[in-house]
């Protein structure tokens, strides 16, 4: 056995609903959950005071509680620029979504362009691009590729 790895190694920790393999970096390990990126994940190590280039299997329980715990009320921790929901729609606030609960808001967020008849909605809906792409050559669906000849 490596001489890294003690008998306390955790090879899966399970933080936010979330398995995350035990070899990686505090920082890295902590990006695998959805919503949470790389600069996210070394500013909540760094507000838990744990080293960013510890391993996420040699952290102790009290430590991954503590994540957890950071994880869970993420606004108070890091700067308003950061978070992924700032001034909600419904409750007007700044938050940070992730996990499973990033999905949700997302399928609600796109239900409600549809339901007010935006052009953003229209587009989900009919399936075609909707950040300004542009769809004559490139994004085609269906079975008809290249050019079609003329039968004589």
């Amino acid at each position: 056995m490596p001489e890294d790895k003690t008998d306390e190694f955790k090879y899966i920790v399970r933080i936010a609903d979330t398995n995350i393999d035990g070899n990686f970096r505090v920082d890295y390990g902590l990006s695998h959950i959805k919503g949470i990126g790389i600069r996210v994940a070394a500013r909540i190590a760094r507000a838990a005071q744990i080293p960013k280039s510890k391993k996420i299997g040699d952290l102790s329980d009290e430590e991954i509680e503590e994540l957890s715990g950071y994880i869970s009320d993420i606004p108070e921790h890091i700067p308003a620029w950061m978070l992924n929901r700032q001034k909600d729609y419904e409750s007007g606030e700044d938050r940070h979504i992730h996990s499973t609960d990033l999905g949700l808001q997302l399928r609600d967020d796109v239900n409600r362009l549809k339901k007010i008849r935006s052009y953003r909605g229209i587009r989900h809906e009919t399936g075609q691009r909707v950040r300004g792409q542009r769809t004559r050559s490139n994004g085609r669906t269906g079975l008809a590729v290249g050019v079609v000849r003329k039968k004589r």
